[in-house]
């Protein structure tokens, strides 16, 4: 299994498919359990059932993952949908093919026990003046920790900082570095099984989700280029076909067989514990069970990057739903 970026082997795609499967390099945006289904395609060996020989690339960011995608340096990339937007706005049309989950699962917002127990900050409204951490300016997190605090009337007021990776931003938040941290909800339960940080925003809470967010929203997703649908098409519905089953798997089974199959080598820096809790919250509030993107969801995810917080209204209306989103390969493959 390849850890390092590379570009697509070409070599023999013309040749039958029983002669030699064509190939692969999958980005996925860092390491963290919200990313299980392609954890799972890769050890119970879909990706190669289905005809490809994939190979795990770990992009470490979501802009990253985009660039590399945009470059060629891998066939398909998982990070935020709106990396996805972003990249076809930027003029290398993406389509996005599968669907990870209906809540964004990094919009969670940590601060630490003791600026919470002693008052200090008790709401969003409350970090003006702070710095909150997310992992790059433009990304997922980015966007999560802009929607919270312009919602919140303080957008003006917060220095919201890009420091890389899941790690850095914990690190950076326990050491008092900055007042709030963007975390997945992996992070959220490393964090509070440790008893230093708890989440001012869960997203696992159905009243405050809805309350901010109004219903589902595609957090994460997985795009590839428009071109590689025209070039690759059966390669393309051969990788949606072994992430569904993957999707399958994890929609069956309970979470401590999953994280005994995952925990090696992709989150092992996550205890077992804090992995099958983690786990557990996204089968039960945030895995999308069908991986379908509807165009309501969409329309959310939209609302959220729009009035100027990543782009304008009438940019954004150049990517409707139809422009961005291909779900044909999630629905051959579920039969629907």
């Amino acid at each position: 299994m390849a850890t390092g970026a590379a570009g697509l082997l070409a070599a023999g795609l013309g040749a039958p498919r029983m002669a030699r499967a064509a190939s692969a390099d999958i980005g996925i945006a860092s390491p963290d359990p919200i990313y299980c289904v392609s954890y799972v395609a890769f050890k119970n060996g879909y990706f190669k059932e289905a005809g490809l020989e994939a190979n795990y690339i770990d992009t470490q960011s979501g802009p990253r993952g985009k660039q590399m995608l945009a470059a060629g340096q891998v066939f398909a990339t998982t990070s935020g949908t709106n990396d996805a937007i972003a990249l076809t706005l930027a003029g290398k049309p993406a389509k996005i093919v599968f669907s990870l989950d209906t809540r964004i699962t990094y919009a969670n917002l940590l601060v630490r026990k003791e600026d919470l127990d002693s008052g200090k900050i008790t709401k969003i409204a409350d970090l003006a003046g702070q710095t909150i951490a997310v992992t790059q300016p433009q990304s997922a997190t980015w966007l999560m920790a802009t929607y919270m605090c312009d919602k919140a009337g303080i957008l003006d007021k917060v220095d919201i900082r890009g420091l890389g990776g899941l790690a850095t931003m914990l690190g950076a938040l326990k050491s008092g570095q900055v007042g709030a941290s963007i975390a997945t909800l992996g992070m959220v339960e490393a964090a509070t099984a440790e008893g230093w940080a708890v989440p001012l925003f869960d997203v696992t809470e159905a009243a405050a989700w809805n309350g901010t967010f109004g219903g589902d929203v595609p957090g994460l997703s997985t795009y590839v280029l428009e071109e590689t649908i025209e070039d690759r098409p059966q390669d393309v519905q051969a990788f949606i076909t072994a992430l569904c089953k993957a999707q399958d798997f994890l929609n069956t089974e309970s979470a401590e067989t999953i994280a005994a199959l995952v925990h090696e080598p992709y989150v092992a820096s996550l205890s077992m514990d804090s992995l099958v809790k983690t786990i557990a919250l996204y089968q039960n509030a945030v895995w999308n069970r069908t991986n379908v993107v509807t165009p309501a969801a969409y329309a959310r995810l939209t609302d959220i990057m729009g009035d100027g917080r990543q782009y304008s209204n009438a940019e954004l209306a150049k990517v409707p739903y139809d422009t961005c989103v291909d779900m044909s390969f999630v629905k051959k493959a579920r039969g629907i």
